[in-house]
């Protein structure tokens, strides 16, 4: 029987993204394997091991879990092997290198380069030179959006590089129709008027998705349009800072911390407008998904963002996103983003098919 074996960080991961590519192995007939940090229940997966990555690179225990994924990899023969998180990634194929050898094909998706156009130079310290070393061990590196595969093609010596458009979003959970009752529920369990106008940002609370930028131009905007409402949803280390920052700037009745939520497709459906404010993405699902949702977006210029919104906004302009906010208002036409068939799950799929028919 073949196998297959899935490398990420952490089990949510496999969960969260890569569960249709387990089931699709499952119906060609692989014995599917999964390496992870977590307990978490695994669909599809016949053997899950359960190793102690840790997401900084240099920890002691990224050691410990190199010996052990280099120990499943000799002793499994594995037809194929799918790595992805920096750390995965890197781990993997420094402990595939024997099993390459032998006829294994490794392949590693870049959910968005650590190092990128106006990173922290210790970023390109770091990361580059091994994502470059780690390049001449991979069968097919695959990269989601156009900032990371043009310098891939550039710079990296993979046997193949490929550029995906994401992981694949499941189109049919945010293109519904949902009524006019069931909106008003919504809107009343979160205290919104029929008449404000929602916005919503989707992330983890932290100085990447910087959230703050988008808390400063709410206080400018509720000085002339107390109608202006914000969902913040996510949980995260800054949570206690942005309440702080909400309380400060008396905007209790204006910006909601909604914390995790299981719902975010119908929030989408009851807001008017989704909000990125993120340093740096790889390919920002939470984007894709508004757009499915029908949603206008307005985003900040970073990797990732450029891919998908059409209405770009310099990192913490505060002003500038405010004035689009107000635009958007009037007319939301030009913040709709219309080509998204590209980042649906069904045509991810086949193009990933193809891929790992290429590499057995």
């Amino acid at each position: 029987m073949k196998k297959v074996l899935f490398v990420a960080t952490i089990t949510n991961h496999i969960n969260a993204f890569h569960i249709p590519y387990l089931k699709w192995f499952k119906e060609q007939g692989y014995e599917v394997h999964v390496a992870s940090n977590g307990t978490e229940k695994i669909e599809y997966c016949d053997k899950h091991f359960n190793l102690p990555f840790d997401r900084f690179p240099l920890k002691p225990n990224n050691i410990k879990t190199y010996k052990e994924l280099k120990k499943i990899i000799n002793e499994n023969n594995y037809d194929i092997i799918h790595c992805h998180t920096p750390v995965g990634g890197v781990l993997t194929r420094l402990a595939g290198r024997e099993a390459r050898k032998k006829g294994t094909k490794i392949i590693y998706t870049a959910h968005g380069f650590h190092f990128y156009k106006g990173a922290p130079l210790l970023n390109w310290l770091i990361y580059y030179p091994v994502e470059k070393i780690c390049a001449k061990w991979t069968d097919c590196l695959i990269t989601i959006n156009e900032e990371d595969y043009n310098w891939a093609k550039k710079k990296f010596k993979a046997k193949k590089i490929e550029l995906i458009n994401g992981i694949g979003v499941d189109r049919s959970k945010f293109d519904f129709i949902m009524s006019d009752s069931e909106k008003e529920k919504i809107r009343n369990e979160l205290k919104l008027k029929k008449d404000d106008f929602i916005l919503i940002q989707v992330g983890e609370l932290n100085k990447n998705k910087n959230q703050i930028m988008t808390i400063q131009a709410m206080k400018k905007i509720v000085e002339t349009n107390r109608n202006v409402k914000l969902l913040l949803v996510g949980k995260g280390d800054l949570k206690d800072y942005y309440e702080e920052k909400i309380k400060e700037y008396n905007l209790e009745k204006n910006i909601f911390l909604l914390g995790y939520r299981k719902d975010i497709p119908k929030l989408l459906k009851i807001s008017d407008c989704l909000i990125s404010t993120s340093k740096r993405e790889g390919l920002p699902v939470n984007l894709i998904e508004a757009t499915m949702s029908g949603l206008p977006i307005i985003a900040t210029n970073c990797r990732g963002n450029r891919d998908i919104a059409n209405v770009l906004v310099n990192i913490d302009d505060v002003d500038k996103i405010c004035e689009d906010i107000l635009e958007c208002m009037k007319n939301n036409e030009k913040f709709i983003y219309n080509n998204i068939e590209k980042y649906s799950l069904k045509n991810i799929i086949v193009e990933m098919k193809e891929i790992y028919k290429n590499n057995t």
